[in-house]
């Protein structure tokens, strides 16, 4: 079974930076696509950036330029590098896995930590 545990929310004023860590425990890796997702409150849980076994990468729109996505592969940890910050980009950030294609669709993914709470303020 796959486990996945975020850190590295919190609380920052607009224009900063943040990195987020997920550490996933499992033996599923290096075969799944993994990506992060976010969710606002009383908005649907959207998808931000996901990342293939071989470092291909997508984004939606909002946060092209302003985020990136990587793996350390050797350490099984997943990041989220968050630059300039904006109060919209205040929510709830979730790291999933278990896709087998490159998406940040919410339905392809199996797995998903509990998330870590990023607050941005104006």
């Amino acid at each position: 079974q796959v486990q996945l545990v975020e850190s590295g929310g919190g609380s920052v004023q607009a224009g900063g930076s943040l990195r987020l860590s997920c550490a996933e425990s499992g033996s599923t890796y290096s075969t799944y696509c993994m990506a992060w997702f976010r969710q606002a409150p009383g908005k649907e849980r959207e998808g931000v950036a996901a990342i293939d076994r071989f470092g291909s990468t997508t984004y939606v729109d909002p946060v092209k330029g302003r985020f990136t996505i990587s793996k350390d592969n050797a350490k099984n940890i997943l990041y989220l590098e968050m630059n300039s910050l904006k109060p919209e980009d205040t929510a709830m950030y979730y790291c999933a896995a278990g896709s087998f294609f490159l998406t940040i669709g919410r339905s392809e993914y199996k797995y998903w930590g509990q998330g870590t709470q990023v607050t941005v303020s104006s």
